[in-house]
Order: structure tokens, then sequence, then C-alpha cells
């Protein structure tokens, strides 16, 4: 297929270091919303130097968590059908599928996408040996075989099971795509209810609120915004260093051009962004917000367009098969790994011996 057939201007990104992108947003309905919690802080509010008033409305853990789910269908378990032959690592347990390294927080550095045997088999593709430095490439070019998302949102492969096998925790691939929500000229919305107990007039001894029991009011904090906007980063020198799907003694002064891989990647960052803003904006029950005005807007590099998610997804599937023709995927792309759970190592007794000093004191 002729680059002019291509959906993305890739040229135009060749030499940008990253592409910046935002949309502005508003609540579905009314004006407030809920942003996101944290146990030992609650809503994260900060002020800018300027005074103005500030709101984490979603972290860029939780939108990366987001952006995997965008390529699911309505189950929000399974890949959309376009995008068949994409790698990952499926966990199985007793024949079912369990989760899959799209749907793990830590993707490949779960323990339910990961055993013994696969995890040696992994690290040998990486070429990982102890007291010898990493070989990026090598990582990368595994990474992508198995699982190309990985390359988008990262990944620590440090479990404590299998630390060693990964040469001591040190493979550490950092997001190239990131993303979050904050709002700017923000106010509380103070507000709160009440969960009746219709039966038990008055509490007794073991009927509270920990056993379901009792009349019980609540307070909630949502907010109001003078501007919410969705921020996104796709640092596009990171994937460049990559050097997915060229050759190792290519010149490094030549021009200059994304390989299949890489344009997959690009393509698949790009979807992901625009089909979340498009069907995964209900962030909480109480959170429910849509793009406002023109929708998603690229601040850098300037000119550059992003193709609806249609086209985006029609991209992706071309680029799919020919990343697959180059054999630069794993030959079953669905890696199937058996998951057991841990076994729980006995609580240590107190000994007859023990036992029988203490009757002696």
């Amino acid at each position: 297929m002729p680059p002019s057939a291509s959906a993305i201007d890739y040229a135009a990104l060749a030499n940008a270091p990253r592409l910046l992108m935002e949309c502005e947003l508003k609540p579905l309905q009314g004006d407030r919303f809920q942003p996101t919690g944290f146990a030992d802080l609650g809503p994260a509010r900060y002020t800018r130097p300027d005074g103005t008033e500030m709101l984490l409305v979603e972290s860029a853990q939780s939108v990366a968590n987001r952006l995997e789910m965008a390529v699911c269908q309505d189950d929000k378990r399974t890949l959309l059908s376009e995008l068949d032959g994409l790698p990952y690592v499926k966990g199985m347990r007793n024949g079912e599928m369990l989760t899959t390294s799209y749907l793990e927080a830590h993707r490949l550095s779960s323990p339910y996408v990961l055993d013994e045997v696969w995890a040696a088999s992994l690290a040998k593709e990486m070429g990982l040996r102890d007291n010898f430095s990493l070989n990026d490439r090598s990582i990368s070019k595994t990474l992508f075989k198995y699982d190309p998302s990985t390359l988008l949102h990262g990944v620590w492969l440090s479990l404590k099971e299998y630390k060693d096998v990964f040469s001591g925790g040190r493979v550490r691939v950092t997001r190239s795509l990131s993303g979050f929500i904050e709002a700017e000229g923000v106010s509380p919305a103070e507000h709160g209810g009440t969960k009746f107990d219709k039966n038990l007039a008055r509490t007794e001894e073991n009927a509270d609120a920990s056993t379901g029991y009792g009349t019980i009011p609540f307070h909630r904090s949502d907010f109001v915004a003078a501007k919410t906007t969705a921020y996104f980063n796709l640092d596009l020198s990171l994937l460049r260093g990559y050097r997915l799907g060229h050759n190792v003694d290519e010149k490094q002064n030549e021009k200059f051009e994304w390989s299949d891989a890489e344009k997959l990647l690009i393509a698949l960052a790009l979807f992901k962004i625009q089909r979340f803003l498009k069907t995964g904006l209900r962030l909480r029950t109480a959170c429910d917000l849509e793009p406002k005005g023109d929708g998603l807007k690229v601040k850098r590099p300037i000119g550059f367009a992003i193709p609806d998610d249609n086209s985006l997804l029609n991209e992706c599937k071309m680029l799919v098969a020919r990343c697959k023709q180059a054999t630069l995927f794993a030959e079953t792309p669905i890696t199937e790994v058996k998951w057991q759970p841990p076994k729980r190592e006995p609580k240590d007794k107190k000994s007859t011996a023990d036992s029988q000093d203490g009757d002696d004191k």
C-alpha cells in the first residue's frame, strides 16, 4: 500500500519529539462531577502560582488503564474483532480465560500472566544476563512480539517471584503514551444523603454499619469547574529509539522513516485516545463527561491532523496484517499461560517444647 493511502501523515511526525494533544470536556448533564479520590488524600487539589484552584479529575495511571480498555468490545474483556491478530498474553484457569495482559494494571508484570517457564523464555529472548548491561533493542523487540501495547503503556518486570529471572527487576519500560484530566477554576459542590434502614429502628449489638444495619447519613464533595481538559502525550522520541522493524546495520544519519511496527504503535495510540473520548468518559457514577467544541486538538507539532476513530481502526487493522506478514509478532499471537493460585504457607505453631517451658516458669 503506498504511503498516500495511509490515514496518518507519519512524515509530519518524523522529527517531532512529542505529539501533544488535548481535548476540553464538560459534564454530560448538569455542572457537577465527581473527581478521582485517594484513600489518604481525598480529592487531589492544588493551587497554581497565580492563585487558580486546580483539581485532578483522572490520574495518569487511571487514564492508562482506560486507554487499554478502549480497544475492548462492550464486555470490557474481549478485543475488538478488527484487531484480531494483535498479540497479547492470556491467563487461563481450569480451561477458561481468567484475564489478559491488556486487562491487568501491570500488564506483562502480573502474576496472572506469568509462570516459571514463560518468564524464563521471555527473559531469554530479551537477552538478559546478570552483570551485563541491558540490550534495550532486544527487550523492545521481544515486548512488541508478545504484546505491542506494553511499549505504549509501560511495564516493570519486578515481581518478587521472578525477580532473579528478570535480572533483578531491571527491565523497566516507560510509558510512551500518557494522559491525565484536570480541571481549573474549581469550587466544591457539597451534598450528601442517607442510607435508610426501614426495618431496624434502633441499632443493636452486632447490628451496625459494618454489618449492613442502621440508618447512616453521609457527606459527599463533588466539584464544578470553569474548564476541564484531557491531556495526552505520545513520546515519539522514545518510539524512534526502539528502532522496531529497522535493520541493525542501518546508518543513523540516514533520513528517518517510520517502520510498520512503529506506525502500528502510533496508530494504536491515536485510536485508543479517540475511542476513549468517544466511548470511555463515564469515569464514575457521578462523573460522566463528553468532549466540548471541536474535540481533540493537536498542540505540537502544529498542523498535524488526527483522523477519526474509524479511519484509525482501519489503519491499525492494515498495520497488524503487515507486521504479522513481516513475522514481527509471535507465531501464535495469543500466548496462553496457566495460572495456579499461590500456595499458602502454614502458620507458625508453638512447639510442644515451648509450651512445656511456659508451664514450668
